[in-house]
């Protein structure tokens, strides 16, 4: 672990409230998913991410807190048709999820079907409303730049809230490369989230310094406590 100190502006808090606590491992039983959304409230993060059969379940748990809840929609692949992420979007919405995170038609992406890409977006973003926030899941492991960048664009066209790395799926997750790219080509009212790797506060620390402003993490507890132990160090030693 290491033990640079972090800068003097972050606290525990700051940073918690940039942490999608993740919970879509398929394995994941229902008392699980019950651990991990105390886990994050204890932390109070800014979201659980949980696959959208939990959705009903973390929402009764979390109801009038400040830890919002979050789901997948097309997830793994993004090969549902638009219909399907439409009305995913939907179910979701009405059992309590407030954050979507939904991946695009990669394949449609790599071939400069950027019309059914944006489309496709739309539809999800439409149906969330003023309700919830989207984020854009692009899968950068099967992207070149020019795909990332495209992603990047058609996700801003559509009226999303965020654009996202990985969705911790696929061969690689997030790196700092593209997260540069990415903070890059959205505009400041856009997000970036980081997710797919993200296992150490000072990964999470070099990300922040880009711009990243959320994570998605199951490491959470880890990162925030060697967070507070390195504050703590530091108020010591003043």
């Amino acid at each position: 672990m290491s033990s640079a100190l972090p800068p003097v502006n972050i606290s525990v808090e700051r940073v918690a409230k940039m942490i999608d606590h993740s919970l879509l491992r398929p394995e994941l039983t229902i008392s699980e998913v019950g651990d991990g959304c105390e886990l994050s409230l204890r932390y109070d993060v800014a979201s659980v991410c949980v696959k959208p059969s939990d959705v009903p379940f973390a929402a009764s748990l979390l109801a009038g807190t400040d830890v919002a809840v979050g789901t997948v929609v097309g997830f793994p692949h993004g090969s549902s048709t638009s219909r399907i992420k439409a009305a995913e979007t939907a179910a979701a919405l009405n059992d309590g999820a407030r954050e979507i995170d939904m991946v695009i038609n990669i394949g449609w992406l790599r071939q400069r079907r950027d019309d059914d890409v944006l489309s496709d977006i739309e539809m999800v973003v439409r149906e969330t409303g003023d309700v919830a926030l989207v984020k854009v899941i692009l899968e950068n492991a099967y992207l070149n730049t020019d795909e990332k960048i495209r992603g990047c664009r058609l996700a801003e066209q559509a009226g999303a809230d965020y654009v996202k790395t990985s969705t911790g799926f696929a061969p690689g997750g997030a790196t700092l490369d593209d997260l540069r790219l990415m903070r890059t080509t959205v505009p400041p009212r856009m997000g970036v989230k980081a997710a797919g790797g993200v296992r150490s506060l000072d990964l999470l620390l070099a990300m922040a310094e880009i711009g990243v402003t959320r994570f998605g993490a199951t490491a959470t507890a880890s990162i925030l406590d060697d967070l507070r132990s390195r504050i703590d160090g530091q108020h010591k030693e003043a």
